[in-house]
């Protein structure tokens, strides 16, 4: 038997399965590329009998020239009342042109009789021939048993002889499969021994090879990588699961979870040394591809995987990195960070400021941390807007000068007779001793109060204009206080460069929204190095939506 771990990824197939989650062909290009360069064993790349778009693939993949990974074609076993030559799924199988076809076949009688609607003889039959057919010029088979934990509970027997005609039909690899996701640890180890025992005693009356054993899990239960690591822990060297658990209902087995679970704590290398540094990599990259957001609390890779938020742990791994991290966050490509809220204590605020590239100078991060834990109390929370924090530190600083001042602003909704609703705002920045007073309207009061802001101090920081709002988020903090609830907002922006959050809370939304506005602008006005431009660099005169001409100077709309 051999004694490596061989991965076989299946998200371009199984994963696909996931609600939401959509391929083109360039994606699943991209996918497989990157993942036979990361040393996965294999790659499924889809069924090709199923759809145009997974034919084309294979299509497509016939000129790439991989380095790591065997190309897998998945299939199902032939119709009852086809001769394997003549069922149109073996022959897309076989023009596939794949090193490795993947066969699934039935274990459960449950499936065999009603969704099948075959005898228990014919089905074995189909397992054994079909497996034959697409292996027959020397392509390596995989058979991977479908629900056959619930197969075997159902009827031990029958579901052993599943196996028995697709290991007589050519198979050596046998991929158990929890296909409803079901079956707890315990129950799943004591079918996998018991299978390979039965197996075992075949093999040494006949003489025949031994096979490797796999295993597929689905995370119904929430225990499709427990399930895998103990099958491995059992003799199984073939895991099949998806780069980050996609899958369909509540997906596979997580390959980045066990993957970095074998590597960190067992014998096994299943990728190819020096590779599990790029594991957070290749997970986002996957996870951008299929524009799935990154899971930030995933295992080993979340954004969350190694953050500390309280502060008996900020102040402990400030010390020992070890006394909260079951491993070195950097081994897997991952960073740690000390998240700065009302729990966190000094190291919290000083740690994170340093990662974030901020000096406290002369600023006491004891009493920073007062302030934090204060303004969070009134509901600001600082962790989901780091760029707050940021500037809290900058005006906490000897010589902080704000580029601007908002001195007063207005906004108004109306609808009457029936028309569209309409939204302005007004507002009044002094900037270096000078007042703009402007306005615009916009969608609503809060895009209104935007546009005004940014048409008021673009005449002091034209950098402003490559700023956009990216996300705006609000969050009741007291719902029994109904309309008179504490609000906060969260507002995400971006410059084309760099993105980053604000915040802003409040019993008003928009006196709440417009504090995360003008920390957003602050920011970009403070990351971007821009200086007011002088009196005569400037344009005085500029017009608003409405047609009128606004002053520099404070003037009101004609």
């Amino acid at each position: 038997m051999s004694d490596r771990v061989l991965l076989y990824d299946t998200t371009l197939r199984d994963g696909t399965q996931r609600e939401g989650l959509i391929v083109s062909l360039a994606d699943k290009i991209k996918i497989v590329k990157r993942l036979d360069e990361f040393g996965f064993a294999y790659v499924e790349g889809g069924w090709p009998g199923s759809n145009p778009k997974d034919a084309d693939f294979f299509a497509a993949a016939k000129t790439i020239a991989f380095k790591n990974a065997k190309l897998a074609a998945f299939g199902m076993t032939r119709h009852r009342s086809n001769r394997p030559e003549a069922d149109p799924n073996l022959m897309a199988l076989v023009e596939a042109q794949t090193p490795v076809v993947t066969i699934f076949g039935k274990s459960w009688l449950l499936h065999v009789k009603d969704v099948l609607g075959a005898t228990p003889d014919e089905n074995l039959a189909m397992i054994g021939d079909s497996l034959a057919f697409v292996g027959a010029d020397g392509r390596e088979t995989v058979y991977d048993a479908e629900h056959y934990f619930d197969g075997y509970k159902d009827d031990p027997a029958y579901a052993l002889a599943t196996l028995r005609a697709a290991r007589a039909g050519g198979a050596r690899t046998l991929a158990l499969c929890d296909t409803n996701g079901g079956t707890l640890t315990d129950e799943l180890v004591a079918i996998l021994r018991a299978t390979q025992a039965a197996l075992a005693a075949d093999a040494a009356e006949s003489g025949a090879a031994e096979v490797v054993w796999g295993i597929h899990c689905h995370n119904d239960s929430e225990l499709a990588v427990a399930n895998s690591l103990a099958a491995v822990a059992n003799g199984v060297r073939h895991v099949q699961g998806t780069v980050n658990g996609y899958g369909e209902r509540c997906g596979n087995a997580n390959l980045v979870s066990i993957l970095a679970d074998l590597e960190l704590k067992t014998p096994f290398e299943p990728v190819p040394s020096g590779r599990l540094a790029e594991l957070t990599e290749m997970s986002r990259y996957v996870a951008e591809i299929v524009n799935i957001a990154p899971d930030a609390h995933q295992p080993y890779v979340g954004r969350s995987a190694f953050a500390h938020k309280g502060g008996v742990h900020g102040a402990a791994v400030a010390k020992a990195s070890r006394a909260y991290q079951h491993v070195d966050p950097g081994v897997v490509g991952n960073v740690m960070r000390l998240v700065v809220s009302e729990l966190g204590g000094r190291a919290n605020t000083q740690i994170r400021a340093e990662q974030l590239g901020q000096q406290l100078d002369g600023v006491d991060p004891r009493e920073l941390s007062r302030i934090i834990k204060q303004l969070e109390a009134d509901g600001l929370a600082f962790e989901g807007a780091e760029a707050s924090f940021e500037l809290l530190i900058k005006r906490h600083k000897a010589g902080y000068e704000a580029p601007f001042t908002l001195c007063d602003y207005t906004t108004l909704v109306e609808q009457r007779g029936g028309a569209e609703m309409l939204a302005e705002a007004t507002v009044k920045v002094e900037v270096a001793g000078e007042v703009l007073h402007t306005a615009a309207d916009g969608n609503g009061p809060v895009n209104a109060l935007d546009a005004a802001l940014r048409k008021a101090l673009r005449a002091f920081y034209p950098e402003l204009d490559a700023v956009h709002l990216v996300d705006y988020k609000v969050r009741i903090l007291d719902s029994e206080e109904a309309t008179a609830a504490q609000t906060r907002v969260i507002i995400d922006s971006s410059d084309g460069v760099r993105e980053w959050s604000t915040m802003g809370s409040g019993t008003n939304i928009i006196s709440a929204s417009c504090q995360a506005l003008l920390d957003s602008l602050e920011y970009a006005i403070w990351k971007s190095g821009a200086e007011v431009q002088r009196r005569d660099e400037r344009h005085f005169t500029t017009t608003a939506p409405t047609g009128g001409s606004l002053s520099a100077r404070g003037k009101q709309p004609r």
